[in-house]
Order: C-alpha cells, then sequence, then structure tokens
C-alpha cells in the first residue's frame, strides 16, 4: 500500500513574528501554519498570552535547528506592578495578596546587582512545566498546589529604564534559557519588602532575532498568500549564526546526508564566508557543514571525525531557489 503525502507544502525557513498580546504560542504557530498551508511548524521559546514581541516560527527543515534558538541569550522589556501578588506572577492571575510599600528609585538600583550572573528562581506556579506528566497550569488551574523546585538561570544585564508612577516601573534584561520574568518580578518585589507582578511583558530578540526582522501577524497572513511562499522566510541557516560553518566536498556531503562521518583532520584551517577556524582535536565541536553555500548538516566534530547530529533534507518544492542539481 503506497505511503500517502503529508498535508501542506514541505517549505523550509524561519518566519520570525512580533506576537500580538492575548495569543498563545501554539495559536500562533496553528495561524502560520493555515497561512502558508506548511507541512511541519514550530516555535523557539513561549510567550505568555499576555506577553507580546519576537516569537520565531520555524518551518520544515528549519525546525531541526530550534534547538540552538532556544538555548539562545533573549532579551525583554517588561513592566512590573508593585503592592499585589497574584497567583499567576502576571496581570491574568487573582490578587492573593497586597502591600502598601513602594520601593523608591533608590532602593530598586541598590537591589538590581543580587539578580544579575548566575541566580536561583523559582518557576511560576501556573507554568508549562511537568509535574509526573502533567503541566504544572494544568495543575493550579484545578486547585492543587503546585510545589516546584528552584532551578538555576543566567541574567548578564538587568536595567532600570523608568519609573512613570510610583506603582509601576519598567526594566530591561538579557538573559539565558529558562528564565521566567514574572519570577524575578515576583522576587524582586519580596527584596523590596513589598509584593509585584508582571503588567505587562515584550520579548525583544531572541538570538539574532530582533525586532528588525519581525513582522506582525497580519503581515505573515498577506505574505502567506504571495506565492512563492518560502521565498518570504528567512534560510533555515540563519538560526546557526554563532556556530562555525564548514564547506565540505561533495563527497562528504553525500556521505552526511546518508548519515555516515566525515574525517576531518585536527588543526586544519577550513574558510567559508571568508571566515577561518580551526578544529581542535580536543574540543567537541559543533559545525554547520555546506555545500556551495546550502546547509547540509549539523555535526559535531569528535576524535578526528565530523559526525552528523542533525541532517537537512531539503525539497525542490519547498525551496524553489536552491540549485539541486550542484548537489
Amino acid at each position: 500500500m503506497g505511503r500517502r503525502n503529508k498535508k501542506g507544502s514541505p517549505i523550509s525557513g524561519w518566519a520570525i513574528v512580533d506576537k500580538p498580546q492575548g495569543l498563545t504560542s501554539t495559536q500562533v504557530v496553528g495561524k502560520l501554519r493555515r497561512f502558508f498551508n506548511a507541512q511541519k511548524v514550530g516555535h523557539a521559546g513561549t510567550l505568555d498570552p499576555l506577553a507580546t514581541g519576537i516569537l520565531p516560527i520555524a518551518f520544515g527543515e528549519a525546525t531541526k535547528t530550534i534547538p540552538f534558538t532556544v538555548d539562545a541569550e533573549k532579551q525583554y522589556r517588561f513592566t512590573a506592578l508593585w503592592g499585589e501578588a497574584r497567583d499567576t506572577d502576571d496581570a491574568e492571575g487573582d490578587v492573593t495578596e497586597t502591600s502598601d510599600v513602594r520601593p523608591t528609585r533608590q532602593a530598586i538600583l541598590e537591589a538590581l546587582p543580587q539578580f544579575i550572573g548566575t541566580i536561583s528562581q523559582v518557576p511560576p506556579q501556573f507554568s508549562a512545566i511537568k509535574i509526573n506528566g502533567e503541566r504544572a497550569y494544568d495543575l493550579a488551574r484545578s486547585g492543587e498546589v503546585v510545589e516546584l523546585t528552584s532551578r538555576e538561570v543566567e541574567i548578564f544585564a538587568f536595567a532600570l529604564i523608568d519609573i512613570p508612577d510610583a506603582d509601576h516601573a519598567s526594566f530591561e534584561i538579557s538573559c539565558g534559557k529558562g528564565t521566567y520574568v514574572r519570577s524575578l518580578v515576583r522576587d524582586l518585589a519580596q527584596k523590596l519588602g513589598t509584593f509585584g507582578h508582571v503588567s505587562a511583558l515584550r520579548r525583544l530578540a531572541v538570538g539574532g532575532f530582533d525586532e528588525t526582522c519581525a513582522k506582525p501577524l497580519d503581515i505573515w497572513e498577506e505574505l502567506g498568500h504571495i506565492p512563492p511562499a518560502s521565498q518570504h522566510l528567512l534560510p533555515v541557516e540563519t538560526a546557526l549564526d554563532d556556530i562555525p560553518a564548514l564547506a565540505i566536498t561533495s563527497v562528504d556531503a553525500s556521505r552526511l546526508r546518508n548519515g555516515q562521518a566525515v574525517l576531518a583532520k585536527p588543526g586544519t584551517i577550513r574558510v567559508l564566508d571568508g571566515v577561518e577556524f580551526s578544529l581542535d582535536a580536543g574540543v567537541d565541536e559543533t559545525v554547520l557543514c555546506c555545500h556551495k553555500g546550502d546547509p547540509v548538516a549539523i555535526c559535531h566534530f569528535r576524535r578526528g571525525e565530523l559526525q552528523p547530529t542533525r541532517v537537512f533534507n531539503f525539497s525542490p518544492e519547498g525551496n524553489p531557489d536552491v540549485d539541486y542539481a550542484r548537489t
């Protein structure tokens, strides 16, 4: 019996959405899938319905690069509302405690350095973390007491931007994977002797994706109706700008596509796009292998071999600009 074709078009690439408030990340993915009639879609980093800003959406082969984007540095701008604790740690939850204390600018500035570097934070009980196979937010909504363990996260920068009034303060942070802004505001408020929650949140950047390459949802809907749709997407390898790119031969490209390792001598200098680097025998290096400028595979360099961990399988239908005869 013949194998049925997957529904939709096999397009590949990245769409950077400026997510509007009120939609979940999953809902945005569903809309992009429909706009582009795409076979395979995923997102890199959940944004709460309250939040707006950068939501990278991966199509087709770009989904294989999602882990690199999820692990990338992120930037946020947010507003803290002082004097109220909420069960969700943001404006969507119910008020659980109140305080008349309002922190001064000086008190805030003195507290911020304590939240820079490697810090420990307990995620909000209304989060997507799984507990015995169930999402924490589902357990919390059902009335269960959710107890989550603390985890270490990296805060690279934490700056006070504005104090529009005594009840509010706006901040910007740069942070690593797994950081919860809601927990950060909750803990900062406690350090300042009050309660607090996030009243507004916007993600400014995820790795190399920022507001300069983002488009609102309605613009993506229009582009999805202008063929060929894949021409409106950023290339798959855009998410891999932080790892070395290695030029390989057609023979090596064929081997990698078949899941076979390729020999590479340590210390050999390879050049691609004018960037030089060396393969160190003592280092486990992640490398993007390319043939004539087209991505072939993400590899680990181990013990003198390039071992493929993610192999790209592009479809001419989904990537009309690629000359497949060259490979």
